[in-house]
């Protein structure tokens, strides 16, 4: 899975958001660990494990 690719998507807003199964919860936070807009994307973890991930708002 390309996680940069999409990192990139969630940064420019071309994706809403992104939603992380448990399973690859890990696999994608290691790769958003090593993104370098990495404090332009925000994951809220729901119930079950489920993280969904989406640009943060700007404050303008």
């Amino acid at each position: 899975m390309d996680y940069t690719k999409i990192l990139d998507q969630l940064a420019t807003r071309q994706l809403e958001e992104y939603q992380v199964e448990p399973q690859k919860a890990y696999e994608f936070q290691a790769a958003l660990r090593n993104y370098g807009k990495r404090q332009d994307i925000t994951g809220v973890a729901q119930r079950g494990g489920t993280i969904i991930y989406h640009a943060n708002r700007s404050e303008t």
